[in-house]
């Protein structure tokens, strides 16, 4: 997968002019860069357009074209970049938790992140969770918070399984509970399927758009535009009041062209 990748046009997409060497410096540091470059967006999900992950196809999308895209395609990508470079990548899947009550049951495998092997330990690497996107990698060790730039994250166990949290201003949330059993590709194409279709996934019915750049997580769910500091803390909220400025903060904070009338996405909304 990785002789396909076009790594000097990604490098160029992400504005990452570094050296590149399989060590945790440069994997903080693309995925700082990545996040910030290619925002989480869900719109072709939103407007019932299909969602391919082969490599090629997110390629053209992400780095040839001014998109971002959900979880299968952030992290298809990531990996291809990160094998590409010389790190040793396994792919992993999880289930997502962050609206779940503790009594809630384990629902479908329909999230997708990383396990990194760098400087001789295990990383969970993901940059494509777009509820709480992680700028930084978080080893895989259980209980010690560990912040990056733009937030704060701790590894923990539940119910056998491994779970990843973020600190919130009301405490810690949990992303989501995952295990070490590798995933292939078909996993992804089946997750990203369901993740893409079903109406039981928030994806299908609400605009939600995040990007993290320096200082500042910028977040859109369905009208309502909202800036964080590393501290998850709210700096600037508003509701949109037209479709003109919805494109308006497509455009120029996520930077972002989407793959239809502006107007057809205001009206996918809701206030």
């Amino acid at each position: 997968m990785a002789a396909e990748l076009q790594l000097d046009s990604y490098l160029a997409r992400i504005a990452y002019r570094a050296p590149l060497a399989p060590d945790l410096a440069t994997l903080a540091a693309l995925q700082a860069a990545h996040v910030d470059a290619l925002p989480f967006e869900a719109l072709d999900p939103l407007m019932g357009r299909p969602v391919h992950v082969d490599l090629p196809s997110v390629q053209q999308k992400l780095v040839l074209s001014r998109r971002g895209g959900y979880c299968f395609e952030q992290n298809v990508l990531f990996q291809a970049v990160l094998e590409a470079i010389g790190f040793k990548v396994v792919g992993l899947t999880g289930r997502v938790r962050w609206r779940s009550a503790p009594d809630d049951p384990l629902g479908p495998r329909q999230h997708m992140m990383l396990l990194v092997e760098v400087e001789g330990r295990p990383h969970l690497v993901d940059v494509g969770f777009g509820i709480c996107m992680m700028d930084g990698p978080s080893r895989l060790e259980v209980g010690p918070e560990q912040r990056t730039p733009m937030g704060t994250f701790r590894i923990g166990m539940w119910n056998g399984l491994y779970t990843i949290s973020a600190k919130q201003p009301t405490g810690w949330r949990m992303m989501y509970a995952f295990d070490l059993a590798p995933q292939i590709h078909a996993d992804y194409v089946l997750g990203s399927w369901y993740t893409s279709t079903s109406p039981a996934v928030p994806a299908t019915h609400t605009l939600m758009m995040e990007r993290v750049a320096r200082g500042v997580r910028h977040k859109l769910v369905s009208r309502r535009y909202t800036r964080q500091d590393g501290d998850a803390e709210v700096i600037e909220e508003r509701a949109l009041a037209s479709a003109a400025e919805l494109g308006h903060v497509i455009d120029d904070i996520f930077r972002v062209t989407p793959p239809v009338p502006i107007e057809d996405l205001w009206e996918r909304t809701t206030s």
